[in-house]
């Protein structure tokens, strides 16, 4: 019987633990545990330190860890890694802080540009979960945003970025760049847009199921 992991799921800026509701049942009937976490989105006295105690909360002793981070969920998945044991980080069509890196400074650092496109978050959910995804939009006011990242140097832990190729936020050919200009690694592939937890969340439980048969 293979290894039973513990995914924490953190959502991207202006996101909930809501992201992640088609994403965690299915993690289940792998026979994983699945908890998705609530930043702190909307608190302006909440930090990176906060918003990693948070998952690091609702972890608790639970072993076998893969931390999942989407999009602006990069900037809090590592910081995890240094409170509680992690067998793996897996970023998803994410960002990948650099060493003392501030959020609005990592734009022109990453050497981001725009794709010129009108809706860059939901074009390929249905449109009666991106109706509901947009009402539940929060407004990303941390102070974590105006923090420099706090850690000197990416952890010691495996680490995977997925992309994705329809992604309007995070094109495929910059994504790729940016996973090895960051991280040093080949990102995995797979269909589908930036909100891929909503878009294809059965296929992105596939795919974490796989990481977590791979290391455990």
């Amino acid at each position: 019987m293979a290894a039973v992991a513990t995914f924490a799921l953190i959502h991207g800026g202006g996101g909930s633990a809501w992201d992640w509701h088609l994403v965690a049942p299915a993690l289940r009937e792998h026979g994983h545990d699945a908890v998705a976490v609530d930043l702190r989105a909307e608190d302006e006295s909440a930090g990176w330190d906060e918003h990693a105690g948070a998952v690091a909360q609702a972890i608790g002793d639970r072993r076998g860890v893969v931390v999942v981070g989407h999009s602006l969920g990069g900037f809090t998945a590592p910081l995890v890694c240094v409170r509680v044991p992690v067998d793996l980080v897996v970023l998803v069509a994410a960002m990948i802080p650099s060493p003392g890196e501030r959020f609005a400074d990592w734009w022109a650092n990453a050497g981001y540009e725009e794709a010129g496109y009108d809706d860059v978050f939901y074009h390929d959910v249905p449109p009666e979960l991106a109706a509901e995804a947009r009402r539940r939009e929060r407004n990303e006011a941390s102070k974590a945003l105006r923090e420099p990242w706090p850690l000197e140097a990416w952890p010691d832990t495996p680490t995977r970025y997925l992309l994705c190729r329809d992604d309007r936020m995070f094109p495929a050919a910059w994504a790729r760049r940016h996973a090895r200009e960051r991280l040093g690694v080949d990102p995995d592939e797979m269909d589908g847009g930036h909100y891929i937890s909503l878009s294809r969340p059965r296929e992105l439980a596939d795919r974490l199921a796989a990481y977590a048969a791979e290391t455990h």
